[in-house]
């Protein structure tokens, strides 16, 4: 946990010149995780990071709770939001006494020290119908291909130094993600991408909003495994 607010200190409460980017692109897939819910679905947010998704969430007719190690960033929404159920809690001590229609776990996997214990974990909170939404950063995107061809960086999935601050142990290709989706005794039911990132973000900050916003709606039109993030739907 203090490995945890610690990364809340130096991300999310600090000034990071290209997060409008990465908050773009998570805002870009909003509409998507609305289309999968129900109304009155029991729904869990894993993570609130920097609160996108819960608060869009919190305007829905769902009961949602959301579990959130980070000290600092639970007591932001917890100020903010009177309403949700918030859990001060790791994932892997997380017991809950109930069962989830939709489990959202989006840009979590890539930071947890054994993805496949926490997809297990997530079977196990779920209803026999229930789904879970899964996004993750590519390794394939074109822009990390660029980066190789570049000589930025030498493989696919490396850790860049924004990587590494905010906490990432891992960049996910389709494959090693459908692995561990396997893994872990689920079913794909859907897959796509989101955002067609051509360069890395320090190569991106002076990008227009607009031409951001149009490399997320562009993306709808791209072979998934091409785009900065990979988006799942998986099943019992």
């Amino acid at each position: 946990m203090n490995n945890l607010n610690k990364i809340a200190l130096n991300y999310h409460s600090s000034e990071f010149k290209d997060k409008f980017i990465e908050d773009e692109s998570q805002v870009y897939t909003l509409n998507w995780i609305r289309s999968i819910l129900s109304e009155g679905d029991s729904i869990l947010e894993m993570g609130y990071g920097e609160g996108i998704v819960t608060n869009f969430l919190s305007e829905l007719n769902i009961n949602l709770d959301v579990i959130e190690g980070a000290e600092l960033l639970i007591d932001k929404a917890r100020i903010r939001h009177k309403d949700i159920t918030f859990i001060h809690s790791m994932f892997e001590n997380f017991a809950p006494n109930k069962k989830y229609d939709v489990i959202i776990c989006t840009h979590v996997l890539e930071h947890v020290d054994d993805p496949i214990v926490i997809l297990n974990l997530m079977h196990g909170w779920l209803k026999d119908d229930g789904k879970i939404i899964l996004i993750v950063p590519n390794a394939e995107s074109i822009h990390r291909q660029l980066s190789v061809i570049m000589g930025i960086q030498e493989n696919l999935d490396d850790l860049s130094q924004r990587d590494l601050i905010v906490g990432h142990q891992r960049v996910y290709s389709p494959n090693l993600l459908e692995k561990h989706i396997k893994n872990a005794n689920l079913k794909i039911h859907i897959k796509r991408g989101f955002f067609l990132k051509t360069l890395p973000n320090s190569m991106m900050i002076k990008f227009d909003i607009k031409l951001i916003r149009s490399l997320n709606k562009i993306s709808e039109n791209i072979p998934f495994k091409l785009l900065a993030n990979l988006a799942y739907v998986v099943k019992k």
